[in-house]
């Protein structure tokens, strides 16, 4: 038996390779999620300050609402910047590139209970109508709708850059599957997430508060908010289960599974195990398991493997049978 070996490219020192599994756009999205961190943090002391000078107790509400906004956006902010500092800590075996899955799926928690708080107070206030301030009440929602957008319009921007580490050593590049969930951020997806379930709760509150005031019917403002934790709720759900199937080292990428047990039996060989899980955002790990009657050693289907690029930690081993 030839004794399995890492490798992530053909580096001839396997021991020394980097273990910086972070994505491209890394530090370009924990610039821009700390930005609407300082966007949103002045938002809530405007309008706390200004609820409390004008003794409007509604804008003291939302300000304290975009407090709570403004923290879930603070867990990914640190999340980015603890992986970034740690990202050569030699205690975490496989680097700090899944911290953003973690703290994507904490942050789809948050949404959950979110979803579960809202419904909530839509279903008591169907029961129990409360009055509504429309003329304070429809600005403030406008307002909060303006300030979703514009931090929406931040993040957009960085949600999309999947790839491999800068940093990375062996400079990985897209594999032929292109941008798949393994390429995706989680981490700035949940803070997207974060900002369109405040977005789409600020539209629909401001649909049911106009209809409400046209037609004098109440009931239209906790039904707007019962449909917007429904929508949260299914948010939460599909981040939650990405994130967690890869926390739980769930296959990442099934044609990717079979493509590699393509090109390892495409001469005959027999693919005797395939472990491949997500390091992070765009980088893969894989340990391979090769059961082979011919006189070949791991560089024989480092070479063959080579096109699958987001490959960024590779363990070969070679049973000559």
């Amino acid at each position: 038996m030839t004794p399995g070996m890492s490798d992530t490219g053909g580096d001839t020192a396997p021991l020394r390779h980097s273990h910086v599994f972070l994505a491209a756009a890394h530090e370009n999205s924990e610039r821009r999620t700390w930005a609407v961190i300082w966007l949103c943090g002045a938002m809530m002391i405007a309008e706390t300050v200004g609820g409390l000078l004008f003794g409007s107790i509604a804008l003291v509400a939302d300000g304290m609402h975009m407090s709570t906004h403004a923290g879930a956006l603070l867990l990914a902010a640190l999340a980015y910047s603890y992986a970034r500092k740690h990202a050569d800590d030699r205690r975490f075996t496989f680097g700090t590139g899944k911290l953003g899955d973690l703290a994507g799926f904490t942050s789809a928690i948050v949404l959950a209970m979110i979803a579960l708080l809202i419904g909530y107070e839509a279903v008591s206030r169907l029961f129990v109508p409360v009055p509504i301030h429309f003329a304070e009440a429809i600005p403030i929602a406008c307002l909060g709708l303006g300030v979703n957008l514009a931090s929406a319009w931040l993040l957009g921007d960085g949600a999309d850059h999947h790839g491999h580490g800068h940093r990375h050593a062996h400079g990985a590049a897209y594999d032929e599957h292109g941008h798949g969930a393994a390429h995706r951020d989680n981490n700035m997806r949940a803070a997207l997430l974060h900002v369109m379930a405040d977005a789409a709760v600020s539209v629909l509150v401001i649909v049911g508060l106009l209809l409400a005031s046209a037609f004098g019917c109440l009931w239209m403002d906790p039904l707007a908010g019962i449909v917007g934790a429904c929508v949260i709720a299914s948010w939460s759900r599909g981040l939650i289960r990405d994130t967690g199937a890869i926390l739980l080292d769930m296959n990442p990428d099934r044609r990717m599974a079979d493509s590699v047990r393509q090109a390892i039996e495409s001469d005959g060989d027999t693919l005797a195990d395939l472990h491949l899980w997500r390091l992070g955002p765009g980088h893969l790990g894989a340990i391979v398991s090769v059961s082979t009657k011919a006189a070949r050693g791991p560089d024989h289907y480092r070479k063959r493997l080579a096109r699958f690029r987001s490959l960024s930690h590779l363990t070969i081993e070679v049973q000559n049978t």
